[in-house]
């Protein structure tokens, strides 16, 4: 082994608004020792994703929260240390869900064998793993995207929304990327592919993004919520597509936004325009995952798609990262890498 304790980080607190330093605990423990039925894996690459936020509160969701004082949760690409379970030798990579920690053991539940060839390791926590398959089944699933058709992107940048706009280029479609800086709208558009990028701080937001879907909104891909929707919403066409996978705005608010209620005006919308608003759990859909990771192994190797990874090193610094992951601070899909495989 390469060191003789485990670190771990912990959630020290639930968060009340923003997380802080305060909520996260780093402690060191013994390296536990693999029993029958169970390999050790050591941690190479980490995944720090939004959802992450929601399973900090405690409250009734898809997933369990994370308990006070638990290993906060996350994917993870590890080494196999040691194996007493069939099936895995040590020096085997697979992806697991061991969270924020060093070592972890492993009954082989939710663990899956990765190829190296298949591209770098860490991709398998990005555009080869759930983020790319949320794009992947967001967009074809729900939006059922067809060409000519105008499909707008929050967070466009992101791990998720660079995909989805991606994928929906080579569907034939227009794409309205939604970015925080000009330096990521650039990259949307210059590196990407979308045809057209807006800076949803800009004073004149709203109107930019009307200027820039004359023809209408088909899709809209929710990463965001806040100022972008209700800027989408007066834009959407009749029998629009709205694939719900995040709220980010939304993730450290302690209570509801002030202002008038907007509900009945998008419920109207829903009427009238006859929308399709759906939420979707990745968890759900993983029976398609083969199909995805063929197509998009493929498009990555002849360039059809393009990816970016924002990678930090050290273990210690997930908690400065995810925070400012939650801030937008991060340029594309933020990985810790944690350590360097054995050989």
């Amino acid at each position: 082994m390469t060191q003789a304790k485990n670190r771990q980080i912990l959630l020290a607190a639930r968060p009340s608004g923003a997380p802080t330093a305060e909520n996260f605990d780093l402690v060191e423990r013994e390296v536990p020792t693999a029993g029958p039925g169970q390999m050790l894996l050591r941690t190479l690459f980490l995944s720090l994703d939004p959802y992450m936020r929601g399973r900090m509160n405690d409250g009734p969701s898809y997933a369990e929260p994370v308990a006070v004082g638990g290993v906060m949760t996350a994917g993870t690409v590890c080494e196999v240390v040691e194996s007493k379970l069939e099936g895995y030798t040590a020096g085997d990579i697979v992806l697991a869900g061991s969270g924020w920690q060093d070592y972890a053991l492993s009954d082989g539940e939710a663990v899956r064998k990765l190829d190296p060839d298949a591209g770098p390791l860490s991709y398998a926590l990005g555009v080869l793993g759930m983020p790319g398959f949320t794009a992947y089944i967001g967009l074809l699933h729900i939006g059922q995207p067809k060409a000519g058709e105008t499909v707008v992107v929050s967070a466009a940048s992101g791990a998720v929304g660079s995909v989805v706009g991606q994928i929906a280029k080579l569907k034939g479609c227009r794409v309205v990327g939604v970015a925080g800086t000009p330096e990521k709208c650039d990259y949307v558009t210059q590196e990407l592919g979308f045809d057209v990028c807006v800076n949803y701080k800009d004073a004149d937001f709203a109107d930019q993004l009307a200027a820039a879907c004359p023809d209408g909104i088909d899709i809209y891909y929710e990463n965001v919520g806040g100022a972008v929707f209700q800027a989408v919403v007066p834009l959407l066409n009749t029998w629009a597509r709205i694939p719900v996978c995040g709220m980010i705005a939304h993730y450290n608010a302690t209570a509801l936004p002030e202002g008038p209620d907007r509900t009945p005006l998008l419920m109207r919308n829903i009427l009238t325009k006859r929308l399709l608003v759906r939420g979707f759990i990745i968890f759900d859909h993983y029976a398609d995952f083969p199909a995805f990771f063929s197509e998009m192994t493929a498009w990555l190797k002849d360039g059809s798609v393009r990816y970016r990874e924002d990678m930090v090193e050290g273990l210690e610094t997930a908690p400065e990262a995810f925070m400012g992951l939650l801030e937008g601070r991060n340029f594309g899909k933020l990985v810790v890498k944690v350590a360097g495989p054995s050989s």
